[in-house]
């Protein structure tokens, strides 16, 4: 049926007009439809949703329009059902078995039968299969496939996530087969056609607790010439672990790793693409052991210009295993005792050092994007729950690694593209023209005079984040400043790389844990031998990258109409598979944390606010790097405007502002494990919130205003506090109700404060 209204808000679903897309559930009930073509989400009711869950592809007709504008639907068909394993846990309420969902937009509790069961008990984790769909009139119906084990165990968090986000966790028996096939060395024929760098002291550097080793590098000073065409400058090395040497396009080893295109890290444990025969075996670059690599061999002049570059297999042998640590303590004190256990390398990481230093001066000139973000590792206890969260400090040795890989990859990126060979790039697209302007007027309401231009360029936002790098609100501008842009993917369609400032860049480094890589060695191995790499999609029998809400499915790649078109679906599809690995990673980390905080329960906390919405404030806690809501109904009895543009909320009575980087006390008011979700409550000290209003300080005190600083009193229980602000809210609706009745508001505030000290005097004995 065709729209036969338009919309008040413009999209393409009018009045009556049918809509086909995804279903995103809401723990309270209701939901809303993602439409496929893009357009505004579809409120349904819990009434509309009571046949149908969490993930359902549904047809929609649209019914009503609310004031605002917004649609309302009705579902008329279930177009298709989800099908994958639920995870939640077994519970008997009144002799009946069900399971509640993990997820709580499934909206709806699972019966069991009593022999569908299998051998679980009440309280543990579990899978359960859907036998019977929900309808208007009954219950889910499902069954027991497989038993997790009890909600406390080690790891189990980790267990709920790889099923929850559909992340594959089990190689097939074929690839297990062939892995185990493998030799444990290498063998004569390996050597074949590939040049001897054994006895180059290559050397890996990596953190404390990396398992596996993509990349050794090796740098020294290089000069060729006289005159004008004379060069000087350095020899940079970059190998990288050849993977496609064992893992053949069509191959069950290849199966799975396209079906992972990612490992996946949680704390303490790592869902890996590979089996650990070739993760931590064969192709991981480790200490003196021969392995095979393919290497991007670079001069590199003194203004930091890569002006040559080749690129062949190899043969190498990893002279050290060093660490961030060690590097960084190495190139602070040469003379110290780390250095005094690695003495005859110390050269070459100076010349890493060297070179470093140029490319750096190169990344400025081109105006690429530097944000220094704080990173947070999480540290675990033997029984997989948070001991501590501490910050990642990068130094020299992360950056010095990072840009040797930045290199690498352009120059693989640059190789591909000159050949005119279809491959994956890596593509980040600057802001839409909505998130430039939305940007805009953030910038504008801070006061801050330096703007971007219609068609920004990289180097504008990094002499943005130059010009408020000193500012106290610092963090949440180059925040805004990252949201604003797009998020990288990867395409058969090269558009450069906005952040980094290169027209062309593609992803070289990493063939171990991430598939696009191992794809750009099969091209750049094709090319070298003067052949052409066809990417045989027929072969990748292996499930497709999930739709996207909001985005149309993508097409099968064995039924692309050409080469072209095949490289953007495998594309699509490692890009999709690297945001479900994101996300189940920041399930598992909000998870842990949840737990963590489960023990401070009524303690206080000082902290930044780190975002603000139309439903309160997230704040980031200072010594724990912990984030928790403060919910807009604990910020006290009155009404509070979200204004977006200035990313703050605004009492209409007092004009207190909560802005972003403003400084607060909380505390930990109540923490939901099952809904990763942890609530804060404002703080008080007398009528003095410990809030400033805006995030350039703190709100000034009594001697700034001319009063006369408040007698410092004595911390109060949480229970009295809650007391404090129930008693507030309550004098408010009071003085709310004598205004309505016709008396003045400050006689309404005596005549309840005289009121509340009379409840509060002891009565005297008659």
């Amino acid at each position: 049926m065709k729209n036969t209204t338009s919309s008040p808000t413009g999209d393409s679903a009018g009045l009556l007009g049918e809509v086909e897309g995804t279903l995103q559930g809401h723990r309270d009930g209701h939901g809303f439809l993602i439409p496929d073509d893009g357009s505004s989400d579809i409120y349904l009711s819990s009434q509309e949703t009571h046949a149908v869950m969490h993930g359902d592809r549904l047809r929609v007709r649209v019914v009503r329009f609310d004031k605002r504008g917004r649609p309302e639907g009705k579902v008329l068909e279930i177009l298709e059902r989800k099908k994958r394993p639920l995870i939640g846990r077994l519970l008997l309420e009144s002799g009946i078995w069900l399971v509640a969902p993990e997820d709580r937009r499934m909206g709806q509790d699972i019966l069991i039968p009593k022999n569908g069961i299998a051998n679980a008990t009440a309280g543990q984790v579990v899978a359960v299969e859907l036998t019977e769909p929900p309808s208007l009139y009954s219950q889910p119906v499902g069954r027991v496939v497989e038993v997790l084990g009890e909600i406390d165990d080690p790891g189990m968090e980790i267990e709920i996530a790889v099923r929850k986000y559909d992340v594959p966790h089990r190689f097939s028996p074929d690839t297990l087969a062939q892995s185990a096939k493998l030799p444990e060395k290498l063998r004569a024929a390996d050597l074949k056609h590939r040049i001897d760098l054994r006895d180059v002291p290559l050397v890996t550097i990596d953190g404390e607790d990396a398992r596996d080793f993509d990349d050794a590098v090796y740098c020294e000073p290089f000069k060729q010439g006289r005159g004008k065409k004379a060069f000087e400058g350095w020899r940079l090395l970059v190998a990288i672990a050849d993977v496609s040497h064992y893992v053949k396009p069509g191959e069950p080893l290849d199966a799975d790793a396209y079906e992972r295109a990612t490992s996946v890290y949680f704390p303490r444990r790592v869902i890996p693409m590979l089996p650990e025969k070739l993760s931590n075996g064969l192709c991981s670059l480790n200490p003196y052991e021969d392995r095979l690599s393919m290497v991007c061999d670079m001069l590199v002049s003194t203004d930091g210009t890569v002006t040559a570059y080749q690129f062949y297999p190899a043969v190498i042998c990893s002279h050290a295993r060093f660490t961030y640590t060690e590097v960084a303590a190495i190139l602070a004190n040469t003379h110290g005792p780390e250095a005094a256990k690695r003495r005859e390398l110390v050269p070459h990481l100076l010349h890493l050092h060297e070179v470093y230093r140029a490319l750096l001066g190169e990344r400025h000139r081109r105006g690429a994007i530097d944000f220094e973000t704080t990173e947070t590792q999480i540290v675990c206890d033997d029984n997989g729950r948070i001991e501590k969260i501490i910050p990642r400090t990068r130094n020299d040795a992360h950056r010095l690694i990072e840009e040797a890989m930045l290199a690498a990859n352009t120059c693989s990126a640059d190789f591909i593209q000159g050949s005119k060979h279809p491959s994956l790039y890596r593509v980040h697209e600057g802001p839409t023209p909505e998130k430039r302007q939305t940007l805009q007027n953030y910038l504008r309401s801070l006061g801050i005079s330096v703007g971007i231009s219609d068609d920004p360029s990289p180097r504008e936002f990094q002499q943005l984040a130059e010009a408020t790098k000193n500012r106290p609100d610092a963090q949440q501008i180059h925040t805004m400043l990252l949201r604003s842009m797009q998020q990288a993917i990867y395409t058969g369609t090269n558009s450069g790389h906005f952040g980094l400032a290169y027209p062309a860049y593609t992803h070289f480094t990493s063939p171990i844990r991430r598939y696009p890589d191992l794809l750009v060695h099969r091209v750049i191995k094709c090319l070298l031998a003067g052949k052409r790499y066809t990417l045989d999609a027929a072969k990748m029998n292996v499930p497709q990258a999930p739709k996207r809400p909001g985005r149309p499915p993508p097409p099968n790649p064995a039924d692309a109409r050409n080469e072209a078109e095949r490289w953007e679906v495998v594309g699509a599809h490692c890009s999709a598979n690297e945001r479900r690995a994101d996300e189940a990673s920041r399930d598992v980390e909000a998870w842990l944390k949840c737990r963590y905080m489960r023990d401070r329960l009524g303690e206080e906390f000082a902290g930044t606010v780190s975002a603000v919405t139309s439903f309160g404030l997230f704040v980031q806690l200072d010594a724990l790097y912990v984030e928790g809501l403060v919910h807009i109904t604990e910020l006290g009895g009155e009404y509070y405007r979200f204004d977006e543009a200035r990313q703050e909320l605004r009492g209409e009575r007092t004009g207190i502002r909560y802005a972003t980087g403003a400084r607060v006390q909380v505390q930990v008011s109540r923490v939901d494990l099952d809904g990763r979700r942890i609530d804060f409550r404002l703080v008080r000290d007398g009528d003095d919130l410990r809030a400033p209003s805006r995030g350039s300080g703190a709100k000034p005190s009594g001697k700034a205003s001319g009063k006369a600083p408040a007698k410092k009193r004595a911390p109060k229980t949480a229970v009295e506090a809650l007391e404090e602000v129930r008693q507030t809210d309550r004098d408010v609706k009071q003085g709310r109700k004598a205004v309505v009745a016709g008396l003045h508001p400050v006689k309404a505030a005596r005549k309840a404060a005289k009121k509340t000290a009379a409840k509060a005097a002891p009565r005297k004995r008659r």
